[in-house]
């Protein structure tokens, strides 16, 4: 594991390490929430890098762990001498929020044992100071919604972290069929000509090279499809800023066989070129009904 990130996640509890933690699992981390400390060097001799692809590894510690505060200096320092190198996350946040978020999750403060949750909060502050010093990146996290908090988790995880990507599927559909419920953005494609109505294309789908000339040689239709690709070039940016994951672009007809097969492939295709770095999938669900 010398030649992957490390990365140490620390901090007080309610800062949002959970949040953090999920962000860098969705960045192709491989992560473990909890982690006794002294068990560390013996989890980076294991070979799990060589077996699968990882973007990095990421541990969360913390005082939940009764050994953590007393024993992290001499595992880090051995850890060092040995070659690793890794980057400790320190996560905070205003003892006013902190408190906040307690009354909201009703949880219990990791060093609540006869305290107050003020008092444990502060507790924590003073046995966690030192760690706090030699952290390489802290962050407040006081007036972060949760979509903000892993953009700057992805940041320091890296840009180009394995699945960081957004993962988008465009999907083909019949109106007559219902409507799909995983679909975050939907378009009806009932405005172009239906190749239905044409004897010879009636039993063809949007897949044929016929169908495909009908209706992609329609001026409205390749109007339609300039202006829908610049709309998604401006989107997709935005919604791996707000940390969305999966995107599910609906494109439907009457039957879901002709008009929608042929803008979704057209879609996907258009992506693909732009887009080259992302997962992008095509998909017909009513391609085969009749």
């Amino acid at each position: 594991m010398k030649n992957h990130k490390i990365i140490i996640l620390t901090g007080y509890s309610g800062s949002g390490k959970s949040i953090a933690i999920a962000s860098l699992e969705d960045s192709g981390f491989y992560c473990v929430d909890n982690l006794p400390v002294t068990l560390l060097p013996k989890l980076l001799e294991l070979p799990i890098g060589s077996n699968f692809q990882f973007a990095g590894f990421a541990f969360v510690m913390d005082v939940r762990e009764k050994g953590f505060l007393s024993n992290h200096t001499a595992v880090f320092d051995s850890l060092k001498s040995q070659g690793y190198s890794f980057k400790i996350l320190f996560l905070e946040a205003d003892e006013e929020v902190l408190i906040q978020r307690y009354s909201q999750t009703r949880r219990h403060h990791p060093l609540s044992g006869g305290k107050t949750l003020i008092e444990s909060i502060r507790a924590e502050k003073e046995q966690m100071k030192e760690l706090r010093i030699i952290a390489d990146h802290i962050i407040d996290t006081s007036h972060y919604k949760a979509n903000e908090l892993k953009a700057i988790i992805r940041e320091i995880g890296g840009k180009n972290a394995v699945g960081a990507s957004i993962q988008i599927t465009i999907l083909s559909f019949g109106f007559k069929f219902g409507v799909p419920k995983e679909a975050d953005l939907l378009i009806d494609v009932r405005f172009i000509t239906n190749p239905y109505y044409v004897p010879e294309l009636r039993q063809l789908d949007g897949k044929s090279t016929e169908v495909k000339i009908f209706v992609l040689d329609n001026p409205e239709c390749r109007d339609f499809l300039s202006r829908y690709c610049d709309l998604l070039d401006y989107l997709i940016p935005l919604y791996e800023k707000e940390g969305k994951n999966y995107l599910t672009l609906a494109v439907g007809c009457t039957g879901g066989r002709h008009r929608s097969v042929v803008i979704a492939e057209a879609i996907t295709d258009y992506l693909k070129k732009q887009h080259p770095s992302r997962l992008i999938d095509v998909q017909h669900r009513d391609i085969l009904l009749p």
